[in-house]
């Protein structure tokens, strides 16, 4: 089935939906506007059912069951009750068709760029704080029913990182030893991740899923589909590390402190900073390698223009640590060079 086809049905069975929750006698299906809200990295689209008269609005999901797990999504959704997370009003599995509610459009990213440009850190900081303290009640969350973050879901992530941005985008050849080294760093990221309290793990918790939905409104909080039990520091360092903003280390410690004074659990911040950082470059492995393979696989280039930070996270946090020199020395002199090369950048 094309992609005009199935937005087709999935408009019709929307709208059915859509009626048959707000009652025919109290609004007119006609008053009605449809439009796309956005694609994101994975098969899913997303639609915006808008009612003119009753200033209503309402968000119709088509994600392709071949390709997505829509019960998963559901199932993280019912989780997500305590947070400002969309509501599965309507869902159709087979034909992989959901309605949800609508948390607005107004996506933490353009806002926080806002006040980066025009310098006022008091409006990043109060979208800052309210994301930590929805993260906050997230990690309360009943997370026993989610998969694992285990040793192999971490290892085959940081491997997207050799296959598809080492050898695939750089085209570099590696040796035994490069190997090797690549192996140790892995093994050392992922006893590190393991040793951590674990929690509610959204995994994408950053600015373009985060929505500002008022000074009155929690955060809305959306694509949480990929949910695990894993690492307390995870989310927070998608947030405060974004792949798509950067903030200084003093802003960024700053944001730590308030979460760990708002924490539940008892840290000791020496040894949680070191998760932080460690955690941030498990992250930035990964996503370094999805970047690429999302521009080779599935012809989405534009993500290509990220790893510029992403790589600059992955070096200033190596760099820092004993245990990683000998991986951030092979990275400057070998990774660095071949990257600047091939993307016409300077980091």
């Amino acid at each position: 089935m094309t992609k005009d086809s199935r937005q087709s049905q999935l408009k019709e069975w929307s709208k059915q939906q859509i009626v048959a929750l707000v009652g025919v006698a109290s609004h007119s299906a006609e008053t009605f506007q449809w439009s796309m809200v956005s694609g994101d990295a994975s098969f899913r689209r997303y639609f915006r059912w808008s009612d003119a008269a009753s200033g209503q609005s309402w968000i119709a999901v088509d994600a392709p069951p071949e390709h997505e797990n829509s019960r998963q999504f559901v199932k993280v959704a019912q989780l997500l009750e305590r947070v400002n997370a969309p509501r599965v009003l309507a869902k159709d599995f087979e034909q992989g068709f959901m309605l949800l509610s609508d948390l607005g459009d107004r996506l933490y990213l353009p806002l926080l760029e806002e006040a980066q440009a025009s310098k006022n850190i008091a409006i990043a900081d109060n979208l800052y704080r309210r994301a930590i303290d929805s993260l906050v009640k997230i990690q309360q969350t009943h997370s026993t029913s989610l998969p694992d973050y285990d040793e192999i879901m971490l290892r085959a992530e940081m491997e997207l990182f050799r296959d598809w941005f080492l050898q695939r985008h750089l085209g570099l050849v590696l040796s035994t030893v490069e190997h090797r080294l690549i192996d140790t760093t892995f093994n050392h990221l992922i006893k590190s991740a393991q040793t951590q309290p674990q929690v509610f793990v959204h995994r994408d918790y950053h600015s373009r899923n985060i929505m500002d939905c008022g000074p009155t409104e929690s955060p809305g909080i959306i694509d949480f589909q990929d949910a695990v039990r894993g690492p307390l520091t995870y989310d927070l360092l998608s947030l405060l590390r974004d792949c798509y903003i950067k903030w200084s280390p003093e802003q960024v410690d700053n944001w730590v402190d308030y979460y760990l004074e708002r924490s539940p659990a008892v840290l000791e911040k020496d040894k949680f900073i070191q998760w932080f950082d460690w955690m941030g470059l498990q992250r930035h492995i990964k996503v370094a390698g999805i970047f690429c393979r999302l521009n080779y696989r599935d012809g989405k280039e534009g993500y290509l223009k990220d790893i510029p930070l992403t790589l600059t996270y992955i070096l200033q946090q190596a760099e820092k640590y004993p245990a990683m020199s000998e991986f951030y020395h092979w990275l400057k002199e070998k990774v660095v060079p071949a990257f600047e090369q091939k993307q016409g950048v300077t980091l």
